[in-house]
């Protein structure tokens, strides 16, 4: 069942359609494409809709079958219209009917089905990475010293710790990272709390504990921060929709601390689970519209916002969400707009 998650279903939850329940297919779309190792159901889906993220509505599916196909390399998708809609049918019959799926026996190892997004992206975010208050990164337990007396420490050390160890025997280890703030009230968001390793609690005297490291990205300092290791349902497919509520935001920060942000690119939104935002959920990026001197009337108004992209929240928490830019029609930044698409 974990890997089955992983692969690209055919039947789908249907997403609200654009206006009118049309698809709107690209200039120049192809008729037919053969599904190639390294494709992603976004960029297959991109090359038939200008708005990809809408892909659920030009799957052609049968709904009542239980357990709907995954498609593989060397599959054949095909552009077809049924009811006077575009869809897209897997392997369709030489006669160019419409076929009803049924299930079929398939020699192919399901880590093989082609994903919705590119999983390797957004992993280390989806396991890892965490937005708490300042007070629960704060109160945590934290790195003393390494069981040598030696500063820094590393996958396989040991490591004493000092704080409340009461609540687990395996903790994450992590580095506060930046604060987020609303850049519109100021509102303390949240505070990054970098991931940097992994310990077992081996033993505790007091308040000071013995663990030794079984995972490290980087060194191990002294009051770097023990947190419990969540336990959450992780989504490793993503199903897009358009959020259940509007909601206007920012784009506030970009992994990597770059300053232009590009298609691929990790980022984090002040909206999250108080404004309703799930993983899955898409979002239309804009450039705030400039201000421009009208030459009749000399008086300086602002032009309307840009729409420059799309992106896809596949985390959230309470104030702020990490989101996946998807498309990126021009270079973006930290304080770009997001609304609904």
């Amino acid at each position: 069942m974990k890997n089955t998650v992983l692969g690209l279903c055919l039947g789908l939850v249907m997403t609200l359609a654009q206006a009118g329940d049309v698809l709107s297919l690209k200039a120049g779309h192809p008729q037919s494409y053969v599904v190639k190792k390294g494709d992603t159901l976004w960029a297959i889906s991109g090359m038939f809709l200008d708005d990809p993220w809408l892909w659920p509505e030009l799957w052609y599916y049968n709904p009542q079958v239980k357990n709907p196909h995954l498609i593989y390399p060397g599959d054949v998708l095909k552009l077809m219209w049924v009811d006077g809609k575009p869809v897209l049918v897997r392997n369709p019959a030489p006669d160019n009917s419409v076929v009803k799926l049924t299930p079929e026996m398939r020699i192919s190892e399901i880590t093989d089905a082609i994903p919705a997004i590119p999983l390797d992206v957004i992993a280390p975010f989806l396991t890892r990475s965490r937005v708490v208050s300042d007070a629960e990164l704060e109160q945590a337990p934290y790195v003393l010293a390494g069981k040598r007396g030696n500063i820094v420490a590393g996958a396989g050390d040991q490591i004493l710790g000092r704080g409340d160890f009461s609540n687990d025997e395996t903790y994450g280890v992590y580095r506060r990272g930046q604060v987020y703030k609303d850049p519109v009230t100021g509102e303390v968001l949240g505070v990054e709390a970098t991931d940097i390793g992994t310990a077992n609690l081996l033993a505790t005297e007091k308040d000071i504990a013995t663990l030794t490291l079984n995972r490290s990205t980087q060194e191990i300092r002294r009051a770097d921060r023990f947190l419990p290791m969540e336990i959450r349902h992780i989504h490793a497919r993503f199903e897009p929709k358009a959020p259940t509520e509007d909601s206007n935001g920012f784009i506030i920060a970009v992994e990597g601390g770059v300053t232009q942000i590009g298609s691929l690119d990790v980022v984090t939104l002040n909206l999250g689970e108080r404004n309703k935002l799930e993983p899955g959920d898409v979002m239309a990026i804009y450039s705030a519209g400039g201000i421009v001197t009208d030459p009749v009337t000399n008086e300086r108004v602002k032009v309307p916002d840009v729409r420059a992209g799309l992106l896809m929240v596949f985390r959230s928490f309470e104030r702020v969400s990490y989101a996946l830019v998807l498309k990126a029609e021009q270079p973006l930044k930290v304080g770009d707009i997001v609304k609904n698409p």
